[in-house]
């Protein structure tokens, strides 16, 4: 078996972060076939995921994500191309802005 362990830091708070490990969570069930559970608490969220072949959590807190994940035998040697896609899926959700509102001009 092979793992992957990523931690990102972030300066959200634990509403925003809640809101991107759900969307997160969205992606890899979309994209991957993953089943996720997603369970909120008053310091961490946890978001548990599975499919045939890995499983694993991610951990959601007002500072950080962290997200570790099992691979089994077959997958675990694809380990490389695995973990940069989640670290890439992440980053781009970390990276993503709020759509500004649009300004209006008083005449």
């Amino acid at each position: 078996m092979a793992d992957i362990q990523i931690q990102r830091k972030h300066g959200l708070g634990l509403p925003k972060a809640r809101k991107i490990a759900f969307r997160w969570a969205e992606q890899v069930e979309e994209e991957f076939d993953m089943v996720c559970t997603y369970e909120e608490g008053a310091t961490v969220d946890e978001v548990c995921f599975t499919r045939s072949g890995v499983n694993g959590t991610l951990k959601v807190t007002h500072e950080h994500f962290e997200l570790d994940a099992k691979l089994g035998f077959l997958l675990g040697a694809f380990k490389d191309r695995i973990e940069g896609e989640i670290v890439k899926n992440l980053d781009d959700l970390l990276a993503e802005k709020p759509a500004s509102k649009a300004k209006t001009k008083k005449k």
